[in-house]
């Protein structure tokens, strides 16, 4: 009992140890958004605590660059993106859990053989397509293709895991009354796999915020860049003002944290009921 109770003490001081240094580079950054550039530079790096306490830098990210266009920008397809992608791999994946058709297990492994594409190898195809469809600088190229991107076929997965995973006899409840398979799928899966729809709604939304190198290759314009692009135009070749810089980026997190905590109960739930069921 005595040797159980110490390694015990050891593992919670190890894991204590291991949050400290993943916290504290979060922590840094938030402090250092409200001190002076003079402290940042000149101070101690470990000292959290602003001498003076000052909120300049958070007027500075919203008046030298459109800070406020980025955040909408980013809104703007956290929303449509996630929500599109829902409706799609919903149907998608109760067609693949439930309906039998010729070749449906075939062509479910192509689809996941997509996922094991890295993402830079058609990074070129698709800026070639953005040219001949004249997308270059609009907000289409920002949106149609991360609707189709490989994250559609993970939770395409993701939700045909769920599915397999919902009693049958509901649905054949259903068919017997009258029920298209359209009908089962709007009136009951959906309204039952709310926790898949949250963790898919969270990843998807997580990803398409901090999605920085594909909008960068298709948009110059400063008005239709999203938050993690923006972001990089207040770092400068010449000098850098950390401390605006540090500002605005815990302004483009607090979205993601909030959401988060709104959703962690069904993002928690959805990831232990999908997916993990050997299926």
């Amino acid at each position: 009992m005595k040797r159980k109770s110490t390694k015990t003490v050891f593992m919670y001081i190890l894991l204590v140890m291991m949050a400290i240094i993943m916290v504290y580079p979060f922590v840094w950054a938030v402090t250092a958004s409200f001190k002076t550039n003079v402290q940042i530079y000149s101070g101690n790096p470990l000292d959290l605590i602003p001498r003076p306490l000052t909120v300049k830098n958070y007027i500075d990210a919203w008046t030298i660059l459109p800070f406020y266009r980025f955040l909408l920008n980013s809104a703007v397809l956290s929303i449509i993106i996630p929500a599109a992608s829902i409706i799609i791999s919903s149907m998608a994946g109760y067609s693949f859990a439930r309906l039998k058709f010729k070749g449906r297990d075939l062509i479910f492994l192509l689809m996941l053989g997509v996922m094991m594409l890295p993402g830079h190898v058609t990074l070129i195809p698709n800026y070639a397509l953005m040219r001949i469809f004249g997308w270059i600088n609009k907000y289409a190229a920002l949106i149609i293709p991360p609707i189709f991107g490989a994250s559609l076929v993970f939770n395409i997965f993701f939700m045909r895991q769920y599915f397999l995973g919902f009693p049958k006899e509901i649905e054949e409840s259903a068919v017997i009354d009258g029920c298209s398979y359209a009908q089962v799928w709007w009136n009951i899966m959906l309204p039952n796999a709310k926790p898949a729809i949250a963790t898919i709604a969270i990843i998807s939304f997580k990803n398409e915020w901090n999605t920085f190198l594909w909008p960068n290759v298709v948009i110059n314009d400063y008005f239709k860049m999203p938050i993690q692009v923006g972001l990089s135009y207040f770092k400068s070749n010449v000098s850098t003002s950390w401390g605006t810089l540090m500002a605005a980026t815990t302004m483009a997190i607090i979205p993601l944290i909030v959401i988060f905590i709104i959703f962690q109960r069904y993002f928690i739930s959805g990831m232990l009921t999908s997916g993990l069921t050997g299926r």
